[in-house]
């Protein structure tokens, strides 16, 4: 990538007498080579004649360089490497894995990367000759997924603020291994670009294995990606088990003991596991259990997925449900969803329901409307989870303009589309002060079956045209904006659920999924070609 930054280190060079020299200039000879990189001993031997030839000239013994050494190959690609000479490290019949003294709570990373390299693991002993140290260090500078790798004397460090930085600077070192056989010598410092950084897949339409989740939780954590989103209710089903209302879970769905599984493979990985429950929209599977709740407008029909949020004990389900999977998923995240609510697409929202536009009046004055009720159901929701620490976001065709009542601004919004009836261009958001994530339609999402005009994305154009940056479309937002837009996500949509198998999904998304790991990471213009993205991404299988 670009911005790495090259240091010279010249070989040590051994001094002689004068006649040495001489001989040393007439004989001398430079080796290219994977050797100790030792200087050439000269002078009297123990025990020789200083009389003799030999000992006033002997002749040198070789002496090897190194060329400056490469960054290591990675995805994504690390962000500086200081080069230099030396021949790097690469796993040895004598090495293991150590954690410095005072890094103990570093064991997990260590106990992982041993594993994954054939190596012993030693626990917090002093590092050897062909060691791999891991140590937390909380005085250097970055952030705490920012990390050093240092290879220098046959050994590697790998140092970091916190554990994340660590085990990320563990990815790059397993990569470069698998690229190019070595950890190449010099410094490697990286730090991302963005602190959010994911996937997000939708369970509910389509039931994904507790083992195919497990195994994009590994293909996240080695792209150093650090959340990943579970849409498990919508309209289509209710997937994972619950002890609330177990007459709304699907017949086939996750168990708790499975989750469980998920998210302590998830925390070993540094990934925060984002439940969302949609709502007041995309409710169709629990409405199927408790028909009382179901919307209906002014001729009595009822609205598809849309719960009445003018009934207290619809919101008493919901936040029973929502208490009840906030002691499951411990992470600091909570999606609420708030999108698509089918009475705001009706041309006339408060002709089409005006009990609805009634008791929105009633609550928050005569200019209040419907969309004011959708707002402040959103905002109550919130409120149930924020004392348990949660941080909020919802999609962004959930947010208003020009109401009587707006959202909580500590809600991110999860920008993903314009073309929803309402849906505001990113830059409105972005001058209210809002904190935004990604979710580009245009590039990030794989609905399966490609209904409504969408296609299947590809890694090429995420990767040569989309940055974090580029929200709506293809046209990107002003860099004075950078700061309040998160991250992104590249997220699965099961529309059409049986167009493809868990198998066929995990190849599609395969190379878009590491193009968007890339430009999240770093969304400078790559150096790399994409065909050379391509085959890295082959090598690092």
């Amino acid at each position: 990538m670009g911005g790495i930054r090259v240091t010279r280190h010249f070989g040590r060079r051994a001094r002689a007498t004068g006649a040495i020299v001489a001989a040393a200039a007439a004989f001398s000879m430079t080796l290219t080579g994977c050797s100790s990189g030792e200087p050439a001993r000269t002078g009297v031997g123990a025990g020789s004649d200083p009389k003799s030839p030999a000992a006033v000239a002997p002749s040198p013994s070789p002496t090897r360089t190194y060329a400056l050494s490469k960054a290591p190959q990675t995805i994504p690609a690390v962000r500086t490497h200081e080069a230099a000479r030396g021949p790097g490290w690469r796993p040895g019949s004598g090495g293991g894995v150590v954690v410095a003294k005072g890094s103990e709570a570093l064991a997990d990373e260590g106990q992982l990367l041993a594993q994954e390299l054939k190596l012993g693991y030693r626990g917090a002993v002093p590092a050897r000759a062909g060691d791999v140290q891991l140590a937390l260090a909380p005085s250097s500078k970055g952030g705490p997924e920012s990390y050093t790798v240092l290879t220098r004397g046959g050994r590697v460090t790998v140092s970091g603020p916190d554990q994340a930085g660590v085990f990320y600077g563990t990815r790059t070192l397993k990569q470069a291994l698998r690229s190019g056989g070595a950890m190449p010598e010099g410094v490697v410092r990286d730090a991302p670009d963005r602190p959010q950084r994911g996937l997000m897949v939708d369970i509910a339409r389509k039931h994904f294995t507790a083992g195919w989740i497990e195994d994009r939780l590994r293909e996240m954590a080695d792209l150093k990606m650090n959340q990943l989103g579970l849409h498990f209710s919508d309209d289509q089903g209710f997937r994972i088990a619950s002890d609330t209302h177990p007459e709304i879970v699907s017949s086939r769905h996750l168990t708790k003991d499975e989750v469980r599984r998920i998210l302590a493979l998830a925390a070993r990985l540094h990934i925060t596991v984002i439940p969302e429950i949609d709502s007041p929209g995309h409710l169709g599977a629990v409405l199927a259990a408790h028909p009382q709740l179901r919307l209906r407008d002014a001729a009595g029909a009822s609205v598809r997925g849309a719960i009445d949020i003018g009934q207290p004990a619809s919101a008493e389900l919901v936040d029973e449900l929502l208490r009840e999977y906030a002691e499951l998923f411990p992470g600091a995240h909570w999606h609420l969803g708030g999108d698509e609510y089918q009475a705001l697409t009706r041309k006339n929202p408060e002709a089409s329901f005006p009990q609805l536009a009634a008791l929105a009046r009633q609550k928050y004055g005569p200019n209040a409307r419907v969309q004011d009720l959708a707002t402040a159901w959103v905002n109550d929701r919130a409120a149930v989870l924020r004392p348990l620490g949660r941080k909020l976001k919802a999609w962004n065709d959930g947010f208003f303009r020009n109401g009587v009542v707006t959202a909580d601004k500590d809600i991110e919004v999860e920008y993903w589309t314009g073309k929803e009836i309402g849906a505001r261009p990113p830059l409105e958001y972005l001058r209210e002060g809002r904190r935004l994530v990604n979710v580009n339609d245009e590039y990030l999402y794989y609905v399966l079956g490609e209904p409504n005009d969408f296609a299947y994305p590809t890694g090429r154009r995420i990767y040569e045209e989309w940055t974090p940056l580029v929200l709506r479309g293809t046209q990107a937002v002003p860099k004075q904006y950078s700061d309040q837009i998160l991250g992104g996500r590249f997220a699965i949509w099961c529309d059409l659920a049986q167009s493809q198998t868990q198998e066929q999904i995990a190849r599609g998304i395969r190379m878009p999924l590491r193009a968007t790991a890339q430009k999240l990471w770093d969304p400078r213009k790559p150096t790399r070609s994409w065909q050379s993205f391509e085959q890295l991404a082959g090598q690092l299988r």
